[in-house]
């Protein structure tokens, strides 16, 4: 089985976040995952064209990633710079990616804009968080690719291993 995992490119160290961070992951199975050449990594909102740092974005409030899609919503810096267009974008070049290298599983970093696959800050800037997802988790989810957060590695490698 060689079956490849997507993973958010913070989640292995790159400091490719808003804040110009990362948020290394130190998992054992996922650092053997790396070794074999079976994980593909993306930061979609640079690869959407953001620089890092950059202002921190979040959902408007009161708005899905639905409203995303149905071009009545957008995604705001705190600033209200609209950056959806790039959302938009990073989102589709990992569809490319996962749809490339035949990937059915995804590692995404929680509570972003972008990646965010259980809950993302509400849109106020306030760090409140809802129920929701972020654009690349949800078209990802669309697609039939299988997303899980960093606190989820373990379950997201099983599932990637039952894929041949």
């Amino acid at each position: 089985m060689n079956s490849k995992i997507l993973i958010s490119s913070c989640l292995l160290g790159q400091k490719v976040r808003y804040d110009g961070e990362h948020c290394l992951q130190d998992h054992s199975r996922l650092a053997e995952w790396m070794k074999s050449g079976r994980t593909v990594f993306i930061c979609p909102e640079m690869a959407g064209g953001l620089p890092t740092p950059r202002p921190p974005s979040e959902i408007q409030p009161g708005k899905t990633v639905n409203d995303i899609f149905a071009g009545s919503g957008k995604v705001l810096t705190i600033d209200g710079e609209d950056v959806t267009p790039q959302y938009l974008l990073g989102a589709q070049k990992a569809l490319d990616l996962v749809q490339k290298h035949n990937i059915r599983v995804a590692i995404l970093k929680a509570r972003s804009p972008s990646c965010g696959s259980k809950q993302i800050y509400d849109g106020t800037h306030s760090k409140k968080l809802t129920d929701g997802m972020g654009t690349t988790a949800a078209l990802l989810t669309q697609h039939g690719v299988k997303v899980f957060d960093e606190s989820e590695i373990d379950l997201a490698l099983d599932e990637a291993m039952s894929y041949k």
